[in-house]
């Protein structure tokens, strides 16, 4: 039965509320009790007994052992962790006491070490061929072990100018090696405490994008009281053609779906008018592409064109645009939430009598703090490559991380991968082979050009892009610079 609304109407039901990690110490939600679904017969594996979740601790404001401390709140709820960061910082993080109202804690016990093998370079001379970077070296097991594993792996890229040149000139960095982890096989997730630049180059050249994906994105949870709506792109990708933006509603609504809570996302196209004939070249043929596909998939239900006000209206749980305007509408979104709180706050301590009234708001106040928390949602979701990944805010602290690992872990388990290739296979919006799509689109769009502008001259291949905004072809990775996805998230 077809699911698109014509036009976007004024839908404005209710999403579900997001609930405080810190409200249910030490965990959001239950990771066991999960009855198995459909999977997609391709990018996936067999369902694992026990998730594992590749962690690259460096790069976060408070260091190393907050996320440590962050994954010791997990890992006693059965989920396996890989942690890769300096051993002895990750291994002060563990042995912290837990903060009130934070069951678990650190402890040693159940922790195995990894050592990481670094290339032998003397003066002038080229690394040992044996020496491979992220080699483990020895392991030592402690009594009780299954739960956490170090890699002594202190290399962090995290803060480099240029994250694509730095995965690719330091293979032993963190980062790297926790993406490797989830490539191989070895883990199930990746979470990252550092970049989103250096996250996305990473997953790209190693994990890879889904078959059937033009390109990755990042969505972002926006914890909006009552009304709890997923942005994406706000980042990855500044220039992007309609078909993108058809699969980023895909992308965007089985996150919702499967890690979000939400049975049946609402999609909506950002624009500057609700009206179907408004919006820019690419927003109207995306919207009527969109319209099309949405109706032969019950895997979301597409409400049109959603207004800069419509984000945070409950209009729809997902709102997908290129990553230039989401990455604008984050911040703005960031700016003035911060800017009237910081008011209120000001206000509130302004004399003895307001300061007498906030002891009576105290209570509700810290409630509205808790629907607002960012940490909640765990981070920024890389979404399109063949495993899930999330990136919390560098600022986090361990409760945040402890939720971004438990939302990878979840995702994984419910298979939002294939779902996702499920629901784009169902609705016809897979990206076809090389040979078929070069023979629709034409030489100048063959595999391997590079694109200029939606609306500008197209580059043929070999030549370089424009200056501004150039595009990545499908497969390559982000923009070094000029791409707000270098920007920390």
């Amino acid at each position: 039965m077809p699911r698109a609304a014509a036009g976007g109407g004024s839908q404005r039901d209710r999403a579900p509320r997001g609930r405080s990690l810190r409200e249910r110490a030490p965990r959001a939600r239950s990771l066991r009790n999960r009855a198995p679904r459909a999977r997609s017969q391709r990018d996936r594996a067999p369902r694992p007994a026990t998730v594992t979740v590749a962690v690259d601790a460096n790069g976060a404001d408070l260091g190393p052992g907050e996320v440590a401390a962050g994954a010791a709140l997990v890992a006693r709820e059965g989920l396996r962790v890989l942690l890769f960061g300096p051993r002895e910082e990750l291994e002060a993080g563990l042995t912290q006491e837990p903060s009130p109202g934070e069951a678990g804690g650190g402890g040693t016990a159940g922790v195995r070490h990894i050592g990481v093998r670094r290339p032998r370079i003397r003066a002038g001379a080229e690394p040992e061929p044996s020496a491979e970077p992220g080699t483990p070296a020895a392991v030592a097991t402690v009594p009780g072990a299954g739960m956490i594993e170090i890699v002594d792996a202190p290399l962090s890229i995290a803060k480099e100018p240029d994250p694509v040149r730095a995965v690719r000139a330091h293979p032993e960095a963190s980062i790297v090696l926790a993406a490797r982890a989830v490539a191989e096989g070895r883990a199930d997730a990746l979470v990252s405490g550092g970049s989103t630049g250096t996250a996305l180059a990473a997953g790209l050249f190693n994990v890879k994008r889904a078959s059937g994906i033009y390109r990755p994105a990042l969505a972002l949870p926006l914890p909006v009281p009552r009304h709890p709506v997923t942005l994406l792109d706000v980042g990855a990708n500044v220039e992007v053609r309609p078909e993108h933006l058809v699969q980023f509603a895909f992308m965007g609504a089985a996150l919702a779906r499967t890690v979000l809570g939400i049975e049946s996302p609402r999609v909506g196209l950002l624009s500057n008018g609700h009206e179907v004939v408004r919006g820019s070249e690419l927003v109207l043929e995306a919207h009527a592409t969109l319209t099309e596909r949405a109706a032969r998939s019950d895997a979301l239900t597409f409400v049109g064109n959603v207004e800069g006000d419509g984000v945070t209206a409950g209009i729809a749980d997902v709102v997908v645009t290129d990553g230039f305007t989401g990455n604008v509408a984050l911040k703005l979104i960031e700016g003035v939430s911060q800017t009237i709180l910081g008011a209120i706050r000001d206000i509130a301590y302004a004399s003895p009598r307001t300061r007498a009234g906030g002891l009576l708001l105290r209570a509700g106040l810290q409630r509205f703090r808790d629907q607002i928390d960012p940490e909640e949602q765990g981070g920024a979701y890389l979404l399109g490559l063949r495993r899930l990944g999330v990136v919390p805010h560098g600022r986090f602290t361990r409760v945040g991380f402890a939720r971004a690992i438990e939302r990878a872990a979840l995702g994984a388990r419910e298979d939002v991968v294939g779902r996702t290739h499920a629901a784009l296979e169902a609705a016809g919006a897979l990206r076809p082979p090389p040979a078929t799509e070069a023979a629709v689109r034409g030489p100048a769009t063959a595999p391997g050009a590079v694109q200029g502008a939606a609306s500008g001259p197209r580059v043929p291949p070999g030549a370089a892009p424009p200056a501004s905004g150039p595009r990545v072809p499908p497969g390559a990775a982000p923009p070094a610079s000029g791409s707000p996805a270098s920007v920390r998230r």
